[in-house]
C-alpha cells in the first residue's frame, strides 16, 4: 500500500519542523503531489501536517505499472 500525498496550504507561517516536515515528504509548494511508502515512520509525519495535507490511498499494483512505462 502506498499514500498519495498533496499540499492543500501553504507553509508560510508554519514552524521551520513543520516546514522540514513537508519538505522530507517531497512536498514544494501547494498543489504540488508525492506518493510513499505506507509506514509508521511516514504516518508520523504525516501526522505532524495533518492542516496543511490531504492524503490519498493509493494501490501498488497502479505504481508498478506506472514505474514500469
Amino acid at each position: 500500500m502506498a499514500l498519495k500525498v498533496t499540499q492543500t496550504r501553504s507553509s508560510i507561517g508554519t514552524k521551520p519542523k513543520q516546514r522540514g516536515t513537508l519538505r522530507a515528504l517531497g512536498l514544494r509548494g501547494i498543489g504540488k503531489t508525492n506518493v510513499v511508502p505506507d509506514r509508521p515512520e511516514i504516518r508520523g509525519m504525516i501526522a505532524r501536517v495533518p492542516h496543511l495535507i490531504t492524503v490519498e490511498d493509493v494501490d501498488d499494483a497502479l505504481l508498478d505499472k506506472d514505474a514500469a512505462s
